[in-house]
């Protein structure tokens, strides 16, 4: 896996086994990042949930993000993730918090301006994480929600403010786009 664009375009991440992870496809990375320069101006304060490898977050760095945070509750992809960061030189622009989601909502106290949401394909939650960071203090106004789904649990297109504006199918993947209006 690398990175599709950017100042450290190129660069190979580190990954976990594909067994134990489903990494977003590079043609799925390039596509989100493309839907977001059309739509999104600020890349102050990044979020990426599920993070795995970190790939979407570090993606966001290489193309001008300022502070990326990243969440995922397994320690070997937390090591990962701070490999990567290392690699790409990236390590003083972002912070790890290796935990759950749900923990992770409760703990960050920061406005977002862009939140990556990746999680595993059978996980059913996807619907109430939405609802819950819909109603969160980590959206701001305009904030923007990329969320990669496998589409197998419906999800609405409106939750209390935040209102899918895209909808775009990559093989297996779906990306969503939601804006935050205030």
């Amino acid at each position: 896996m690398r990175v599709t664009g950017g100042e450290v375009k190129g660069t190979r991440l580190k990954t976990l086994p594909r067994h134990f992870i489903r990494p977003t496809t590079s043609v799925a990375k390039r596509a989100i990042f493309s839907l977001l320069e059309n739509r999104t101006t600020d890349w102050g304060r990044v979020l990426d949930l599920y993070a795995g490898s970190g790939a979407l977050g570090i993606e966001a760095l290489s193309r001008g993000a300022e502070w990326v945070d990243f969440v995922d509750r397994r320690r070997s992809c937390c090591d990962i993730i701070r490999a990567n960061l290392e690699k790409t030189g990236a390590r003083q622009r972002a912070h790890i918090y290796c935990c759950a989601v749900s923990k992770a909502l409760t703990i960050l106290d920061n406005s977002y301006d862009v939140v990556f949401i990746d999680p595993p394909y059978s996980d059913p939650s996807t619907h109430s994480l939405l609802m819950n960071l819909a109603t969160s203090k980590l959206l701001g106004e305009n904030s923007t929600v990329v969320l990669c789904h496998a589409n197998r649990f419906s999800l609405n297109s409106d939750y209390d403010g935040l209102h899918l504006v895209k909808q775009r199918r990559y093989g297996d993947t779906f990306i969503f786009i939601y804006q935050k209006e205030v």
